[in-house]
């Protein structure tokens, strides 16, 4: 017979897989056809957009060089021990929306706080941006760009002669958690 402290503690592991299991589950049902989910997640697009552009212009040469840019104005990001984060964005190809994503990840580990902040992945060849497109899902790994800005908006030197497939770019950051990676973020093709 197992004693009740080691009962509790497989209950609550358990507890907490099927408390994560509903939601995802309940995250499905609503498919979104018919609602008006787009039009307003490409108005927060555009806004984090516009405001990339005008806080650090050299951001547009990043743009107008991409195959298709992934736009997630809003990532909310939260956690007590288990963390995790989430948001909805758009992919834009010559500007134009072609996709709508979501983005998740799940941490363990220290960490108390939450964050909000936006972030652009700028497909930089067409086999990244298909590649991208062609998945089921798609995980960010270790191998991302990260793009920098000096403090007068622009793009670093390193960034614009880059060769790399996929060029990340982190800002608008608020909130208690500093850093925010997209190492282990999971985009996922939806109808919002």
């Amino acid at each position: 017979m197992q004693d009740s402290k080691s009962m509790t503690g497989r209950l609550s592991r358990r507890g907490f897989i099927g408390v994560m299991g509903a939601t995802t589950a309940l995250a499905a049902c609503g498919n979104g056809v018919g609602s008006q989910g787009g039009v307003s997640l490409d108005n927060r697009v555009d806004g984090t957009r516009n405001f990339l552009f005008s806080r650090y212009p050299g951001t547009q040469e990043l743009e107008a060089k991409s195959h298709g840019v992934l736009w997630m104005p809003l990532i909310t990001k939260a956690g007590l021990w288990v963390g995790g984060a989430y948001g909805r964005g758009a992919l834009r190809i010559n500007n134009v929306t072609v996709d709508y994503y979501s983005a998740t990840k799940a941490s363990f580990g220290l960490q108390v706080g939450a964050q909000q902040y936006a972030h652009a992945l700028f497909f930089m060849t067409p086999d990244a941006l298909q590649a991208f497109r062609s998945g089921a899902g798609w995980s960010a790994g270790a191998d991302l760009e990260y793009a920098f800005l000096d403090d007068a908006g622009a793009v670093s030197a390193s960034t614009r002669t880059s060769l790399d497939p996929v060029v990340a770019l982190v800002y608008g950051q608020q909130g208690l958690i500093v850093g925010a990676s997209l190492e282990g973020t999971k985009y996922t093709r939806i109808i919002p």
